[in-house]
């Protein structure tokens, strides 16, 4: 089964835990907010599923687009937030030009990625990027590059060390790491970061 397909089977499901942003923590929320405050251009979110941060983040007068690869969720984000642009997308092909977005945001939607799939899908966020722009990553912190059972689909984790070097290899500098381990939950982490020059050091 495709993660499209297996989320499509749970989307009303996934909707009813997760379609609201008061479902996210709020040091999450908090984070989320202050890094879209500060861009200055269109804003693209990965993995929208039903549409919780594309919709609160519109609302705070960001230009954001959603786009997610399974069709049920796409349906339902556009009927909970007409406002917003969602449409069917997938990070490892997007359908935009070069240094487009201001930011991106990637709310754990990179989790089901294959780990030979993840360089390309952060070279094809830092394509689309400009110079400068912003990164957000949330994901699961464990044993690098560990599958697990999700509860939807396959899963894998990474350690914030491990991504870190990741993104700097396509092409970021990250400027902030936060790790956070919540009862009854696994351990995750979020990861800020911004695109740089191509001629820019890194360390």
């Amino acid at each position: 089964m495709t993660v499209a397909s297996a989320y499509g089977a749970r989307s009303a499901e996934y909707t009813a835990l997760f379609g609201d942003i008061e479902a996210a923590h709020p040091d999450d929320r908090a984070l989320v907010e202050q890094w879209a405050a500060a861009l200055d251009g269109p804003v693209l979110d990965v993995g929208c599923g039903p549409g919780q941060w594309s919709a609160r983040l519109h609302a705070l007068g960001v230009d954001i687009t959603g786009i997610d690869l399974t069709p049920e969720f796409v349906r339902i984000a556009r009927a909970r937030h007409p406002q917003v642009d969602f449409r069917l997308g997938d990070v490892r092909r997007l359908d935009l030009p070069d240094a487009h977005l201001a930011g991106v945001l990637a709310w754990f939607s990179l989790i089901h990625l294959p780990p030979a799939d993840a360089p390309g899908a952060l070279a094809e966020i830092r394509r689309v990027l400009r110079p400068g722009g912003g990164l957000v990553l949330g994901f699961f912190d464990g044993p690098d590059l560990e599958p697990f059972p999700h509860a939807v689909t396959t899963a894998w984790f990474r350690s914030p060390t491990r991504l870190a070097a990741d993104l700097e290899r396509a092409g970021f500098r990250v400027v902030r790491s936060v790790q956070r381990q919540d009862p009854g939950a696994r351990p995750c982490a979020v990861i800020v970061a911004r695109a740089v020059e191509s001629e820019e050091s890194l360390p």
